[in-house]
């Protein structure tokens, strides 16, 4: 990301690559270099008065992210002890 990007611009850029990636909230920070509080703030106040359309279809990703968010979770745990398990064989 440019140094010379506004604010606005930047929420516009988060809210499309999110929508895009269908990439969560702390992807978009690491993708951008910025915090993920950044990038919340972003896409769920600043874009509102941007560009509310926008705003609404990154909302719907955002949603959708939370509430599969224990699946990952427990994916996650299981590949860590599915290696721990087969170490100790």
């Amino acid at each position: 990301m440019e140094k010379n990007t506004t604010i606005e611009e930047r929420a516009v850029s988060l809210a499309k690559y999110i929508i895009d990636s269908k990439d969560t909230v702390r992807g978009a920070a690491k993708k951008f270099g910025i915090s993920k509080s950044t990038v919340h703030k972003d896409v769920s106040e600043r874009l509102l008065r941007i560009n509310p359309i926008l705003a609404h279809e990154v909302r719907e990703i955002l949603d959708e992210n939370k509430a599969e968010r224990h699946i990952r979770g427990g994916l996650a745990t299981k590949m860590k002890y599915s290696h721990t398990n087969q170490k100790a064989m």
